[in-house]
């Protein structure tokens, strides 16, 4: 009988969903590593539980990994997934709602058992339910099928169970038309010295390949061609892994160390853990015992001639501000990285949110202005990390970039850039003693044009000055109880702030500069909003989009891209704070689209909501 030939497909969406030690992360890790060696263009949500060790069994414990993967230009995960793998009944009823009807459900069939009913809430078994007719559910016993194809290997039992994550690897890799080399590849490095690991786990991934195989799976084995993207160089990234990286590029083109004092908290801990790994890029690390320590530490670089670094999420950022408050009296280069997480107080550690807006533009004692970036996907962290090192060190002000945890976690193919001729030179303001040769240094003389100080490093002859918190005196530093001083200082640091806006590029849209509806956004909501307003245009409707990156200051284009359209609607993942601050700066009656699950934005949500906008002019 002939071979029924895959069915060439655009994009497909999977989800894999489990128990935390089910391995769904590495699993989804491993289909997105392979899709992008194949050449597709690929999108990715990894979804964690917010406690460590939640019950296993319990819809509070369950991990998932979200991959969209296709031969056209991908830019979120996805809106519904076109298959589940489910390894257990809280992993089925935490995702069932999500699936696309008519979607592919594989489920363990071993682990729908009374006492995991019950684990997940549930009275009776899901398998029956009705609503699974709208399905195709494939029930496999995966876990007893791993442990049988891996009888004879000489491991517990506990370490054959554990293969089961990539039995169904294999089992969505027939499907899927993916080779299995590039993950036998990964196996033995990653297990390299062990063999029987290494063993057991290459013969799960081909017992799961071969049984799809076996069931006659053909019918749902699908060909996704290789995406037609820009030739160049590429590797499969995360934004936390991206933004180190940027950071790294930054200190090594100004001439500078690099210095990161960090607190360990989800979701920006994986910073700290690449960084630490770059000893010979002269990266210094610390982990400090407090988030209060790490700032200060960070500070403590900067003032020596380094870049100060400082990572953490809402909550840290909260116990960091009166730090921040000192780096901005004092003018130093500092740049404190914010991957958001839902709030307030410790919240949804696990899950993405943009609520941190208002405390990176307000969140301090007095008139203490702050430069405020957002980088709009996992790679564009590398490019804004760039960018906020570069502002920091040429404009001697503090910078806080602000990312969140669908882009520190998502991960994207990247065009590995030529650094050498795609990012200009940072050029610091660094001084010694031959720049004082014949005047007298105070550390709070300034460029006329930018009202930028030098910088001076702690120990230098003829250059010793006092740093603290208390207020300036101009020019010499000394502290000053002046009033009309103080006001000198305060308007002196917001004035140089603003005039930052002369060097920053002008804001960018997507689509007519005019027109009925204009859709804005910032940070991680890009990519849903990019696809959701290029759908729509594609349909004719007049609407545009302004998606950005520089929040303060703003481009100096903004007011005028605003004023050219009827409506304005602010799309962001929190109750209106990008909305507000557009409304009360520029008086433009903006209306905000909002939403605070933890989730973030499916397409489907944003066309919907751009075509009753529309319907109502």
């Amino acid at each position: 009988m002939q071979e029924q030939q895959p069915q060439e497909v655009e994009n497909i969406v999977i989800r894999f969903s489990g128990d935390s030690g089910d391995g769904m992360q590495l699993t989804g890790g491993q289909f997105s590593a392979t899709s992008a060696l194949m050449g597709n263009d690929i999108s990715t949500f990894p979804d964690f539980p917010a406690e460590i060790r939640a019950p296993q069994g319990t819809v509070a414990g369950i991990s998932g990994f979200q991959i969209n993967f296709g031969a056209t230009e991908i830019n979120t995960p996805g809106d519904s997934p076109d298959i589940l793998v489910a390894m257990n009944p809280a992993a089925l009823k935490a995702n069932l709602e999500d699936l696309k009807r008519g979607g592919v459900i594989i489920v363990n069939e071993d682990a729908f058992t009374s006492g995991n009913f019950k684990k997940a809430g549930l009275e009776d078994n899901p398998l029956d339910w009705k609503e699974l007719g709208s399905y195709e559910v494939i029930k496999v016993p995966i876990t007893s099928q791993t442990k049988e194809a891996l009888s004879e290997l000489d491991l517990d039992t506990k370490s054959k169970t554990r293969c089961k994550n990539f039995y169904a690897l294999g089992m969505t890799y027939f499907m899927y038309h993916r080779e299995l080399e590039p993950t036998i590849r990964w196996i033995e490095h990653k297990f390299k010295g062990k063999q029987e690991l290494i063993e057991a786990n290459i013969t799960a991934l081909k017992a799961g390949y071969n049984f799809a195989d076996t069931i006659e799976l053909t019918g749902h084995r699908y060909k996704v061609k290789p995406a037609t993207i820009e030739k160049g160089t590429y590797r499969q990234i995360n934004g936390n892994t991206a933004t180190a990286w940027g950071f790294i590029w930054a200190a090594e083109n100004a001439g500078i160390n690099l210095f990161l004092g960090s607190y360990p908290i989800t979701p920006a801990s994986d910073v700290l853990h690449e960084l630490s790994k770059h000893k010979n890029h002269g990266v210094m690390t610390f982990q400090a015992e407090d988030e209060i320590a790490a700032v200060c530490s960070s500070i403590g670089a900067s003032f020596g001639g380094a870049l100060g670094i400082t990572t953490s999420s809402g909550p840290g950022i909260a116990l960091k501000s009166e730090a921040i408050n000192l780096a901005v009296m004092l003018e130093l280069p500092l740049v404190v990285v914010d991957i958001q997480r839902g709030g307030p107080s410790t919240g949804l550690p696990t899950k993405t949110e943009q609520s941190d807006l208002n405390m990176a533009m307000y969140g301090r004692n007095g008139e203490s202005p702050m430069v405020v970036l957002a980088a709009k996907s996992p790679s564009d962290c590398f490019d804004m990390a760039f960018e906020a090192a570069r502002i920091t060190l040429e404009h001697m002000t503090p910078v806080m970039l602000l990312t969140d945890g669908f882009i520190a976690n998502g991960s994207e193919p990247w065009k590995i850039p030529d650094v050498r001729t795609e990012f200009r030179q940072i050029k610091t303001k660094l001084v010694g003693p031959e720049d004082y040769k014949d005047k007298e240094f105070f550390p709070y003389d300034r460029d006329e044009e930018t009202l930028v100080r030098n910088w001076a490093i702690p120990g230098t002859p003829e250059l010793m000055h006092r740093v603290g918190g208390l207020e300036k005196e101009d020019r010499t530093g000394n502290v000053s109880y002046d009033p009309a001083n103080h006001e000198l200082m305060v308007r002196t640091r917001q004035n140089k702030v603003d005039k930052i806006a002369d060097h920053i590029p002008e804001q960018e849209v997507l689509g007519e500069t005019e027109g009925d509806l204009l859709v804005v956004s910032w940070g991680g909501t890009y990519g849903a909003t990019y696809q959701a307003v290029n759908q729509m245009r594609a349909k004719g409707a007049s609407v545009s989009l302004m998606h950005m990156r520089y929040l303060s200051p703003m481009p100096k284009n903004v007011s005028d891209i605003l004023g050219g359209f009827k409506k304005i609607v602010v799309a962001e993942l929190n109750n209106g704070q990008l909305k507000g601050l557009l409304n009360s700066r520029f008086n433009c009656n903006a209306k905000g689209y909002n939403k605070v699950q933890g989730k973030p934005f499916m397409i489907r949500e944003l066309t919907q909501m751009i075509d009753r906008e529309l319907e109502e002019l």
